[in-house]
């Protein structure tokens, strides 16, 4: 398996941090073009030996000469959740991919400033982030809020998108849990505190192991709902929850949806992935989109809920790798998009 390495880099004045895996190969040779990167400078990594000489992602992301070059992937968590969640995906899938999952803003080790936190200022933060690093085209893999980003990022910079990858994503259709709904009410601020305190988290998890040993377990969206909270024990956090949540959601459900405009990506690989338990997002969602989007890959986990990525990140892994590997890379054709939007399918 890889090793996944964590690192960060100033942009735009904000801490962004970022786990990779699969970048090894000549990591010895950057040690001081990584600190630049991590005080907020460009990395200056050599140029290669030659104009025809194969190149791999450095760790800061740029290319050193002399290995084959390996596609990029990157995996976009969803709300409440952290880069951290994909580690035991990004061990397996960096064995074949060079593999880099940011903590958004307002999430994990990444700055929580107040701003916008829009699904297109997200999609704006990854791209920053990728230049940074000196990607320029990578495939996309977005877990649930990370899907609608993914989605996002595809529909803001169509040329740097190789694949799409959609886990139990949002952005697919109006239903959401109640308690993703609950937290765009007014005063969500003021709850959020108490349902996150150390003593309520404490006794849910008592309270769980209670239910297990009378054999009975809570519903599927509140445990998974519940296991998100321990992250939101912060103030700033807390604040980056709340405006994230209400710029892609109302009381009564989702309202953005992708689905109108994804016509726009018909050369673009799509691939999506689902937990038939999902108590969060309901898989007709993907089932929906696999069978209206000609091409469209779908893979259902029958054993799990919302979070794939942690209750079978080994066959997640596996079929992602196959994917790249038997998937070749779209290529843009501006002239097709522009057709496109001038005469969309339906029209």
């Amino acid at each position: 398996m890889a090793e996944v390495v964590w690192s960060s880099v100033r942009i735009h004045g904000h801490r962004v941090g970022y786990a990779q895996a699969g970048a090894e190969a000549g990591a010895d040779a950057w040690p001081a073009a990584e600190a630049k990167a991590e005080a907020g400078a460009r990395p200056a990594w050599p140029a290669a030996a030659s104009p025809d000489a194969d190149a791999v992602a450095g760790p800061g992301g740029h290319e050193a000469p002399g290995t084959p070059q390996r596609p990029v992937v990157v995996l976009v968590h969803g709300i409440a959740s952290r880069a951290a969640q994909w580690e035991a995906v990004m061990a397996r899938l960096g064995d074949t991919c060079h593999v880099i999952a940011p903590d958004l803003l307002g999430h994990g080790s990444s700055a929580k400033p107040p701003g916008d936190y829009s699904l297109g200022a997200h999609a704006c933060g990854i791209r920053d982030l990728m230049a940074a690093l000196g990607h320029d085209r990578v495939s996309l893999v977005g877990h649930s809020l990370g899907g609608g980003i993914a989605m996002q990022f595809a529909y803001q910079f169509p040329e740097r998108v190789e694949r799409l990858a959609l886990i139990c994503s949002g952005g697919l259709g109006r239903e959401v849990s109640v308690f993703l709904r609950a937290a765009t009410l007014p005063g969500s601020e003021v709850v959020l505190p108490l349902l996150t305190a150390g003593w309520v988290r404490r006794a849910g998890v008592r309270a769980n192991g209670l239910l297990g040993r009378l054999r009975l377990s809570l519903p599927t969206g509140v445990a998974e709902c519940l296991a998100g909270f321990g992250s939101l024990a912060d103030r700033e956090t807390r604040a980056a929850f709340v405006h994230t949540a209400r710029s892609v959601l109302d009381p009564a459900g989702q309202r953005v949806d992708a689905r109108d405009r994804l016509y726009l990506a018909a050369d673009l690989p799509l691939f999506v992935v689902w937990g038939r338990r999902d108590g969060i997002i309901p898989a007709s969602h993907g089932e929906s989109l696999a069978a209206t989007v000609p091409g469209t890959r779908l893979e259902v986990f029958e054993r799990s809920g919302h979070f794939v990525h942690l209750t079978e990140p080994v066959r997640l892994a596996e079929v992602l790798a196959e994917w790249v590997r038997t998937t070749p890379a779209a290529q843009v054709d501006p002239a097709a998009l522009t057709a496109r939007i001038r005469q969309p399918t339906g029209a």
